[in-house]
Parts: structure tokens; sequence; C-alpha cells
């Protein structure tokens, strides 16, 4: 890891370089970052950089609100959701687009990330040389020749300009402590449609952090992203989630990908244990590609989790889980006193922008409002006889 100063968009941004060097496997488990309580020996150079930063910001007033700590409690049952009350998130943050699909144009005259302020960038992400060229081939072909991307301007833009580098810059209405966003080159003006250049550093920066509750998200048009220009969440949520060891069965046990089948919001996931992200970032976007292509809305949640070829060992954190989910399509500005399920909720994390939902909800009402916005079963088993061939094709 080597942290220096370059000039960008007016102003001085430093630059996190680093290797796989600097990686963390395997990841601490849960019950040893309980037994540190308050004190973090276990963060890394990756977090104090990004924490760091991130409270210097909050301190000088850059965000649309102070966030320091927020009220959670763990409702009863055996999801174990996560629910937290974030009411100033729900007033002040920036009405979310109004978008109609799930391919839908760059609008300039939106709000996109070219419009932010220079002070609200915290570093630039560069990989070494080595991980850089192999970056650039995760944007190439696939075996059986061009990687299928959907037919729009964004798409040829990125194979046109291979990223080395992205953004990493603050959410000025924060869900979470850390919580900032992933961008590649804002000027490139992508839509918001998954690449494996950006996968693979959301796949890195998880790597990078020593922290177990370090979460890294994506959320399609369609599913409740709020800005059409392309980005990644990431964020700290300092809460077990059952999702990181959820049973699951495999789909195609020679890529790792398996199906989530004991857990309330049925999906896909991809595992590794950090030794190949370069090919594991392309097939992620195999499954999201075919999604984009079928119309079909989606999430991806990216955390650190349990081998699930080895469920003996539970609590053990050895590597990464990529959830994704497909899901019914929601467009049209979102109503922002409403219950929104994306990569958050889906995962078990419930963001509550009003406090009486936040202090009588329960685990069989959340499950209630969130199959509202799965696939049918029918229409989930035949995605996923779909997914099968289209991988292993």
């Amino acid at each position: 890891m080597d942290l220096k100063n370059t000039a960008n968009l007016n102003r001085t941004v430093i630059e996190y370089k680093y290797s796989e060097a600097d990686f963390i496997l395997p990841g601490i488990t849960w019950r040893k970052r309980r037994q540190y309580a308050e004190d973090r020996p276990f963060l890394s150079d990756f977090d104090t950089a990004l924490r760091s930063d991130w409270e210097e910001k909050m301190k000088q007033g850059l965000f649309r609100y102070p966030l320091w700590s927020l009220q959670t409690r763990i409702l009863p049952g055996n999801v174990k959701y996560v629910a937290q009350l974030n009411i100033k998130r729900g007033i002040e943050r920036r009405k979310p687009q109004d978008t109609k699909s799930i391919q839908e144009k760059f609008n300039p005259k939106q709000f996109n990330f070219n419009k932010i302020i220079s002070k609200e960038i915290m570093f630039k992400m560069i990989r070494s040389p080595k991980e850089k060229a192999d970056s650039s081939a995760c944007i190439d072909v696939n075996p059986e020749g061009n990687r299928e991307v959907p037919d729009n301007d964004a798409a040829s833009a990125l194979l046109k300009h291979r990223q080395d580098h992205i953004l990493v810059v603050i959410n000025v209405s924060p869900l979470e402590f850390g919580h900032v966003l992933f961008i590649p080159d804002p000027s490139l003006c992508l839509t918001q449609i998954l690449t494996p250049d950006l996968m693979l550093f959301g796949l890195e920066s998880i790597l990078l952090s020593g922290h177990p509750g370090f979460r890294v998200g994506f959320n399609s048009l369609g599913g409740f992203a709020s800005v059409n220009h392309l980005h990644l969440h990431g964020f700290y949520l300092d809460e077990e989630l059952l999702i990181e060891s959820a049973l699951s069965k495999p789909l195609c046990p020679e890529l790792n990908f398996h199906q989530l089948t004991h857990f309330p919001a049925p999906g896909f996931f991809f595992y590794t244990d950090g030794k190949d992200l370069v090919p594991l970032s392309r097939r992620i976007c195999q499954v999201t590609d075919y999604f984009v292509n079928q119309n079909i809305a989606h999430n991806v949640f990216v955390t650190r989790g349990s081998d699930p070829g080895n469920q003996n060992y539970p609590d053990a954190r050895k590597g990464i889980r990529i959830v994704i989910w497909a899901r019914k399509s929601c467009f049209g500005a979102k109503e922002e006193s409403a219950f929104n399920v994306a990569l958050c909720e889906l995962a078990g994390h419930l963001p509550f922008k009003n406090e009486d939902e936040f202090s009588s909800i329960t685990e069989e009402s959340v499950i209630c409002i969130i199959k509202k916005y799965l696939l049918s079963d029918e229409d989930f088993s035949q995605l996923s006889l779909e997914l099968i061939d289209h991988l292993t094709i």
C-alpha cells in the first residue's frame, strides 16, 4: 500500500496504491471481532485511510446530515434482521431519479457524478502494475469470444477506456458509517450497468478491509438505484448477517455458483477464497449482463462469508460471498416514505426513515414486504436453469 497526492478535478487527490500483498485472508470471525470490543487492531491500512478521511469530511460538514452512530435493533426471529433508524436520510437525501428502463441512456441534465464538488472525493484507488494488467484482461473476452454487453454507448465507452483506477467518494446521504461510492472515471458517463472492471475493485476492497462488516453492493436501474451513473456502494455494518453463512445448494460446482436455500430472499451467489478475482468478476457480469439483456432488475451484495462447501464451520470467514438477486422492476421516482427493498434490505440490513416502523416492525412483516419484490417461485426456478446453461455453455 502506498499513499501519495496527485492533482485531479481541481484539487489534490490522494492516490491509494495497493497490490495482492495487501489482501487480508482469511478474514476474522465475528466472535474474534467482538472480543476486541471498542479496540480495533484488526483494521487495515485501507480501513484507516477510508475511515479517517470519512470522519474528517463529516467534521467539515460535507454531508447532508451528521451520522456517527445509529439506533440499532436486532429483530426477534431466525433471520436476525438488523434494523437501523436513519430519519435524516429520508428527509435530507437528494430525490432519486425517475428512470423507466434498466438500459436507460445517460442523461447529462440529471444529477451525475460529474457534478459533485471535489472535496467529496476521498482518494483514488490504483492497482499495482500486475493487477492493472489483470484488470484489463477481465474486460476483454470470455473463452467463447467477445464479452456480451448491452448495446449502449456506456458499454462501448468502457471497452475503449479500460480503467486502472476508481474514485472513492463520500455518499453525502449515508446509510451507515463509512458509506462511500466507488466510481469509475465520471467523464465516461457510464450508465448503471455493472462492469467486470468495477466489480473487481469491489471484490478487492472487501479483501483490503480487515473489518468483517465492510460490505459492497450494487443496485440496478429498476432495482432502486438512485442515480443512473455507474457506481458501487461501500459501507461498514458492524453486525453479523445471516446471509454470510446461510445454507445453499450448488448450481455450477466447478464455478462455485450456488443458490441460497435457507434464506427469505432466494438468490444466487458466487463464493471465492480470493484467488480468482479476475475471472470471477467476469462471471459475475455474465449473470448481471444476462439480467440486463432480459430486462430483469437486480441487486448485488458482497460480504465476507463462510465456504458453502464446508458447512461444518459456519462461523469462519475465509472468503467472499457475492450474492445476486433477480427481482421485480420498480420504475418511477421512489416514494421516500416507503420501505424500499434494495441491496441492503435483501441482505438483511433494514435502514428505516420512520421511528414507528422501526419500533414496531417484525420479522414476519419484513419477509412479507420483501417477497412482494421477488420473482415467483416458478420464474425463479426457470431462471436458475437458464443461468446454469448460460454459465456452462
